[in-house]
C-alpha cells in the first residue's frame, strides 16, 4: 500500500506517493520526461524493506550513522511528480521548464521531508535530474541508481545544432502561449492509444498505469494532466571533460541499468559513437569499483513493463553495505 503526499511550493504543490514506514531509510524516486510517479508502481513493491521492529529512537539516530548501520532499517520510498507532471501543480504562466527547475523540485521535497542523506533512483530524464542533484549535493546522496540513463545529457558536437535547438524551444514555448488551447479531452481508449503511440517502449498495461495519474476525468473525457510547456523544456548539456569533473564529486556507489532494446545499449556504444563511448569510459575510469553497469533484457520502460527483471539487481544494490564515502 502507498500513501499520497503534497509539498507546498510558491506556485502550488508538488505531489508524491510513498511506500513503507516514514522512519525507514529514505529512497527518492524520479520519473522520466512527461511521465509521473506511477512509473514505479510495479517496481517498488518488489524492493526490500529490510528488518522491522527497530525502535523509533534507534532509527532516528541512524540518520547520522554510516550506511551499513542503515541497512538494518526499513526503507521508505517516495516517488514524486515533477512540476507540470502527474498531480503536481503547473509552473506559473510565462515560466518555461528549465532542467535545473526539476533539480530544485527535488531539493524542495527533500527539505520538506527533512532528509539529510538518502538514496536517489531516477528513470530516463529523472536519472539526469538525479545525477545533477548528486553533483550539486554529494554529501546528501549515499547511493545513486540510474535506470536507462547515464546521469548526463551530452552537449552536441555541432554548435549550430545546439543553437538551433534552443531557438526551437523558445519559439515553441511562445507559440503554445499564443494559442492558449483548451486541453483536448479523449475517451479512455483514445487517451491510452495516444500515449502508446508516443511511447513505443510502453506496454498497454504500463501505459494504463501511467494514465491513472497522468490524466483527469472530465465530463468530456480524459484530459492529460501534464503541462504542455514541459514538452519544450530547456535542458542542461555538458562536455565529457565537464562530466569527468562532476563524477569526481560522487561520494559513493552508482548502479546503472540499461535495457537491451532501450535507448542506451552498451553494444551500440562503439567507436562510431565515440562521444557516448567516452562518457562510458569516464564512468569506469573515475568511479572504478564504485560503479555497477548492468545490461538487462527489455525496453526503455523495463522497470514498469517487467519489474522483476531489475528488482533483484536493485534490491542487492540497496542492501549491500557501502564502502567508505569517497572524498
Amino acid at each position: 500500500m502507498f500513501s499520497e503526499l503534497k509539498f507546498p511550493v510558491p506556485w502550488g504543490h508538488v505531489a508524491a506517493k510513498a511506500w513503507g514506514p516514514s522512519d525507514g531509510h529514505p529512497v527518492l524516486c524520479l520519473h522520466g520526461w512527461l511521465d509521473n510517479a506511477n512509473t514505479f508502481d510495479k517496481l517498488i513493491p518488489l524492493l526490500p524493506r529490510g528488518r522491522s521492529g527497530l525502535s523509533g529512537w534507534f532509527l532516528l539516530c541512524c540518520r547520522g550513522c554510516t550506511s551499513d548501520t542503515l541497512s538494518l532499517s526499513d526503507y521508505y520510498y517516495v516517488a514524486m511528480d515533477f512540476s507540470g507532471h502527474g498531480w503536481s501543480s503547473h509552473r506559473p504562466a510565462g515560466s518555461p521548464y528549465h532542467f535545473l527547475d526539476y533539480v530544485s523540485d527535488v531539493r524542495r521535497v527533500v527539505a520538506a521531508l527533512q532528509w539529510r542523506r538518502f538514496t536517489l533512483m531516477g528513470h530516463s530524464m529523472g536519472g539526469s535530474v538525479a545525477g545533477m542533484f548528486c553533483f550539486l549535493y554529494p554529501e546528501m546522496v549515499d547511493k545513486l541508481i540510474l535506470l536507462e540513463n547515464l546521469g548526463f545529457l551530452l552537449a552536441p558536437e555541432d554548435t549550430e545544432a545546439w543553437l538551433k535547438s534552443k531557438r526551437i524551444m523558445i519559439d515553441r514555448l511562445l507559440s503554445l502561449e499564443a494559442k492558449q488551447q483548451t486541453p483536448k479531452a479523449r475517451s479512455p481508449e483514445a487517451a491510452l492509444q495516444r500515449l502508446l503511440e508516443a511511447n513505443r517502449h510502453l506496454t498497454a498495461e504500463g501505459g494504463a498505469i501511467l494514465l491513472q495519474r497522468g490524466a483527469t476525468e472530465t465530463p468530456a473525457g480524459l484530459v492529460y494532466n501534464r503541462d504542455m510547456r514541459a514538452r519544450t523544456q530547456s535542458q542542461e548539456f555538458f562536455t565529457v571533460e565537464q562530466c569527468l569533473k562532476f563524477l569526481q564529486k560522487i561520494q559513493d556507489r552508482v548502479l546503472i541499468i540499461v535495457a537491451r532494446d532501450g535507448l542506451l545499449v552498451p553494444r551500440k556504444l562503439d567507436h562510431s559513437n565515440h562521444y557516448v563511448k567516452a562518457l562510458q569510459e569516464a564512468f569506469e575510469s573515475t568511479l572504478k569499483e564504485h560503479i555497477q553497469l548492468v545490461e538487462v533484457p527489455g525496453t526503455h520502460f523495463v522497470h514498469l513493463n517487467e519489474p522483476e527483471v531489475v528488482s533483484g539487481i536493485i534490491s542487492n544494490f540497496l542492501t549491500a553495505q557501502n564502502a567508505r564515502a569517497r572524498l
